[in-house]
């Protein structure tokens, strides 16, 4: 693709980077075929292709407008266009560069700005969020039903008696919601890891990884964040901790998007490269170890795998959870559609509530089609988006093997 940005953004960093991308694409469209707004809409300006045109015009000048801002919004940022691409197009960089530039030309309505700034001080922050729920958890029995669904059940991390320290030790990121949502999940982690002779590590300097702010376009926030979870975590790291272990596959995803989001601050740019060789996820620590010494009794339960966008898109681990749990000895069902989003997205599902809707419903559709006892996933919004009052229970896999553990 030929390009001739405007000059003020074609000799800056950004401007660079995306002259880059743009050159990249061939216009073929096959990344149309797999990307979840077009499949739903039909329409060329919501797909990657087209959104990637609407950028260009932007960045050469054109002046951005509220529908340019619109089809940018509609982007779940799954990556699957990136998948599929046979140019390596570097998609939801160009995304994130367009969107900031959208951003400042084509300014949003102030209620948007609120509910925005609102998700962010609130989501981002556990001291904020689980309070919160806490009082919505209290309060859920006395709610209308439409409203008590929406409230998950308060649920209690498990701790087995005498968690052993270990001289192998991993650190894991607690993450924001996940904290008050799912306590469980990291809990499960060191359930897992424990008979493996491996200890985790908890830091409590460390917060939200930052992916929520980044993709509502606060990207000073999302450094700041960056910048304050790299001072948790690197002392731990340059004392011999083995990985830094994430069971949110979102966060993972982002946490490799460190070194970008740094490059430009020269105490920050080295660690967060550092930081981002020890990023692993479960299923690529599990994948080392001699899974015979995990005293497991696997349920007699049809499992149905959901694998997050960002965990076979960003982390290029599709099919892993399936392998794991096959070797672990579960039953796994047939899925459909595998490569679809299920329409979290972070923030997305309030955001874009009715295509989310949209995706949930057909994700559910095709998990459910081989009929599965349990659904798993290894994504904390994926797994509150997909969870069902009266349906199937969805659950992260660490928490099911976990609970199979024999004590």
């Amino acid at each position: 693709m030929q390009t001739a940005l405007a000059e003020f953004i074609r000799d800056t960093p950004a401007g660079r980077e995306a002259d880059r991308i743009l050159r990249a694409c061939v216009h073929c469209g096959f990344c149309t075929a797999t990307c979840p707004t077009y499949q739903l809409l039909g329409d060329e300006l919501d797909g990657p292709r087209g959104r990637i045109y609407q950028i260009k015009q932007v960045l050469e000048g054109e002046p951005a407008n509220r529908t340019v801002r619109e089809h940018l919004d509609r982007c779940l940022s799954c990556r699957s266009c990136e998948t599929t691409c046979p140019s390596g197009v570097d998609y939801h960089r160009l995304l994130d560069i367009g969107r900031e530039q959208v951003e400042k030309q084509a300014p949003r309505p102030l209620q948007q700005r609120l509910l925005r700034r609102l998700l962010i001080e609130i989501l981002a922050y556990p001291g904020r969020f689980t309070p919160l729920l806490r009082v919505g958890q209290w309060l859920r029995p006395l709610l209308p039903p439409t409203m008590r669904q929406k409230i998950p059940v308060a649920k209690r991390a498990r701790r087995p008696a005498g968690q052993a320290v270990t001289a192998r030790r991993v650190l894991v990121l607690e993450g924001c919601v996940q904290p008050g949502l799912a306590p469980e999940i990291n809990q499960a982690l060191e359930n897992v890891l424990q008979p493996l002779g491996i200890s985790v590590q908890r830091s409590p300097g460390a917060g939200c990884c930052g992916a929520l702010p980044h993709h509502l376009n606060d990207t000073e926030r999302a450094r700041e964040m960056a910048r304050r979870n790299i001072d948790a975590w690197y002392p731990a790291i340059e004392a011999g901790a083995e990985a830094l272990v994430v069971t949110a596959s979102g966060c993972g995803a982002h946490l490799h998007d460190y070194p970008k989001l740094l490059a430009d601050e020269p105490g920050y740019s080295r660690k967060a490269q550092q930081l981002v060789d020890k990023v692993r996820d479960p299923l690529q620590i599990l994948a080392q170890e001699p899974l015979d010494r995990l005293r497991l009794r696997p349920r007699a339960a049809r499992l149905a795998v959901h694998t997050p966008c960002t965990l076979q898109h960003a982390l290029k681990l599709n099919g892993a959870t399936e392998k794991m749990l096959s070797e672990l000895g579960y039953q796994l069902s047939a899925v459909n559609e595998g490569h679809l989003c299920c329409g979290s997205a972070g923030t997305y599902s309030i955001l874009q509530a009715d295509l989310s809707q949209q995706l949930r419903l057909r994700k559910l559709l095709a998990l459910k089609t081989d009929h599965p006892d349990l659904i798993v996933s290894a994504n904390i919004g994926c797994i509150m988006h997909l969870a069902e009052t009266d349906g199937i229970p969805v659950q992260h896999w660490l928490s099911v093997v976990a609970e199979d553990l024999e004590h």
